[in-house]
């Protein structure tokens, strides 16, 4: 892919992101909010507060993501000991509810996309404009969907968790390169840090010629700032209300302090980065006049 041309800035709705542009922060809402759409207008509400710039969420077909020999498997959950199937069919947002919280994600000034486990969920969100598509790691190897995404025009951000370069390079080529972002990921919930490889970020700038983003999973908040000053101009977090609340998402997720946290560090980490050209500032000339031996 060297011989592409760069392309280091994607449109994003009304945002440009790319390097050397403000970082663009996503709250992963995920199935955070267990199917309630209280739940959920509360999670946008946090991140709101904390400054993001968009949420997502994820869209599934229960009848075709749940695996045929997983469908009838108990567990307990909080609507009881219910199926696989039946839980996910639980966790599912309806357009209606979709039509509540998209219009309440205008209303509070906030972008919105989702990232969709299957063709229909594609058709199923298409139908609300999105300003653009998330492929999750999972989706990384499943080309039909990759191309039913694809079709759409839209930009799309592509996760690579339990991905290797080559499927990488395989998923990417589907897609338009003025209109893709490629998120470093590593699909352990929550991560260690010795398994973020976050040197990763710089391996996929020298490979692709579009912007690079960071999808993490770990606890905490400093490697996901180490992953922008590493080049990331795009960062997604998976959020919540409580990581006691019940979900498998839930544990490696932020609250909102932590949330704000994050977001204000990356802020002061644009600042921080500068242009790389060497300078005297005025606020060292004292120093210099106080501290300078001159011979």
């Amino acid at each position: 892919m060297s011989s592409l041309a760069i392309v280091r800035e994607v449109k994003v709705g009304d945002r440009w992101v790319g390097q050397g542009l403000p970082v663009y922060v996503v709250a992963e809402i995920g199935i955070n909010h267990n199917g309630d759409v209280e739940v959920a207008r509360q999670l946008i509400d946090q991140a709101v507060e904390a400054g993001c710039d968009a949420v997502k969420f994820q869209k599934r077909t229960p009848e075709l993501c749940v695996p045929a020999d997983q469908r009838n498997l108990m567990r307990q959950t909080p609507w009881g000991y219910i199926s696989y199937l039946d839980y996910r069919r639980r966790v599912e947002l309806s357009r209606w509810d979709y039509e509540q919280l998209l219009a309440y994600c205008h209303a509070r000034g906030i972008a919105w996309f989702a990232s969709c486990w299957d063709e229909p969920s594609v058709d199923f969100i298409e139908y609300f404009h999105p300003p653009c598509y998330k492929v999750q790691s999972a989706a990384v190897t499943d080309l039909e969907l990759l191309r039913r995404i694809a079709r759409t025009g839209r930009p799309v951000v592509l996760s690579t968790g339990m991905s290797s370069m080559e499927q990488i390079r395989s998923a990417a080529e589907l897609f338009d390169m003025t209109q893709l972002v490629i998120a470093h990921s590593t699909s352990t919930y929550p991560c260690p840090p010795e398994q973020l490889n976050l040197q990763m970020i710089d391996t996929l700038r020298r490979e692709f010629p579009c912007p690079i983003g960071y999808s993490g999973h770990e606890v905490g908040i400093s490697t996901t700032a180490a992953a922008v000053a590493l080049g990331a101009g795009y960062v997604e977090r998976h959020i919540t209300l409580d990581r006691g609340m019940w979900g498998s998402d839930q544990a490696a997720s932020l609250e909102l302090s932590e949330l704000k946290q994050l977001v204000s560090e990356i802020r002061s980490l644009e600042t921080a980065m500068g242009d790389g050209i060497k300078q005297i500032y005025p606020s060292e000339l004292l120093a210099m006049q106080r501290l300078r031996r001159v011979v």
